[in-house]
């Protein structure tokens, strides 16, 4: 049979990273493809003494539920959020199945075909696919290692008068760079002089090697919450499974995004969202953080040094200060999108940076994951990966 599908599914495709680890994780292979936490990590007995208590604790949990999520725990999120300096009323934070419907959400309440969206080139694959399927125009702003560049920015926002500007500005998805404080104080600037909305994607926010020299949140300098939608998520924290994100920007947007939910999917998953609230208020997870970071760190130096002793004329990397990625340029004539089916049957797996591009797209990049394998699994599978590189440069 021949289905009537409709216009919008010409502008769906499927994710590069998705498809990738469907073979990677398969066999013996050493893979720094997914952008995943390491399961060792995850605090199995605390999440498993939350979600024992969310049942057991009356039948709440079990129960449909309000649209913007658990109000105790909006009001614990305020609270997390606060001591960034992002000052949000419970009423203007809505949990979400994770950060990804976030900016779904966000994207079906506020684009109509053909808006321009302004982002960073190279940027969040999974982003591109949803403004992608809202069948939005995204347009790259040149960049550097700390962000836009505003004599490029304000000369796009003029020419093509965005709807949104869409950053990943802490420990970037894949460069893995952080934005300076000047930079993030000029996007606001122009924001408020022109208009425009910013979304702020964080999801690898609280993941920081050195917090004594982080910039402050675009959401903390919106002080008149008029311009900012931020979003967060437990996934690189607690566990992915539980699938909770939240978003919280402007109240007009925020209520409309609530709308579009109740059309969704009611409302995000009542247990975990108990059982979140429970492990928030049982649990030390800022001690946990902690133990992520040093852990993180420690990985992220083990693969900096098996970077530096590689003898690759020409490569090339930014150190991350947190986050999950390193992001490697290789000289331009080395086709990594080609290499990848060889590197797999040499048990190492990497992400060609082709699909984080929304144009000039450069084969010559790969993003590497860090948080998912031990110093030693780094070790061998960086010895795979520098051995085929070299001889295809050769």
């Amino acid at each position: 049979m021949k289905y009537g599908f409709a216009d919008r599914v010409r502008y769906f495709g499927s994710s590069a990273v998705r498809d990738i680890l469907k073979v990677v994780n398969k066999g013996n292979v050493i893979s720094f493809a997914g952008g995943l936490p390491d399961e060792e990590l995850f605090p199995v007995a605390a999440v498993d003494a939350a979600f024992h208590k969310a049942i057991t604790s009356g039948n709440k949990a079990l129960q449909y539920a309000e649209t913007e999520g658990l109000l105790e725990l909006r009001a614990q999120l305020a609270n997390r959020m606060l001591k960034k300096g992002i000052n949000k009323e419970p009423d203007d934070i809505l949990i979400t199945s994770g950060s990804q419907q976030a900016i779904d959400l966000f994207s079906r309440v506020m684009f109509n075909t053909g808006d321009i969206i302004l982002t960073e080139n190279p940027t969040y694959l999974a982003a591109l696919q949803v403004f992608s399927s809202y069948e939005t125009k995204v347009i790259p702003v040149d960049s550097d290692e700390d962000g836009m560049i505003e004599s490029d920015l304000e000369e796009k926002i003029k020419a093509y008068k965005p709807k949104c500007i869409y950053v990943v500005p802490t420990f970037s998805n894949p460069e893995g760079k952080v934005w300076s404080q000047a930079r993030r104080e000029m996007l606001l600037k122009l924001a408020e002089q022109y208009h425009v909305v910013i979304m702020e994607d964080d999801p690898y926010g609280d993941i920081q090697f050195d917090p004594a020299s982080m910039p402050n949140s675009l959401a903390a300098m919106d002080k008149g919450n008029e311009y900012v939608v931020y979003t967060s998520t437990i996934s690189k924290t607690v566990v992915p499974a539980m699938r909770l994100g939240w978003i919280t920007g402007p109240h007009q947007i925020i209520r409309l995004i609530a709308q579009a939910k109740q059309a969704a999917d009611l409302h995000t998953n009542s247990i975990s969202q108990h059982a979140l609230l429970h492990l928030l208020n049982d649990y030390d997870l800022d001690a946990h953080i902690e133990t992520i970071r040093s852990t993180y760190k420690e990985r992220m130096e083990v693969m900096k040094r098996c970077l530096d002793e590689a003898d690759i004329e020409g490569l090339t990397y930014l150190e991350p200060k947190g986050g999950m990625f390193f992001w490697v340029t290789l000289p331009e004539h080395m086709d990594l999108e080609s290499l990848l089916p060889i590197a797999v049957e040499n048990d190492v797996a990497f992400v060609p940076g082709q699909p984080f591009y929304v144009d000039d797209k450069k084969r010559s990049t790969m993003r590497l994951n860090f948080t998912n394998s031990s110093p030693e699994l780094i070790e061998e599978g960086m010895k795979r990966l520098t051995a085929l590189l070299t001889s295809v440069h050769a």
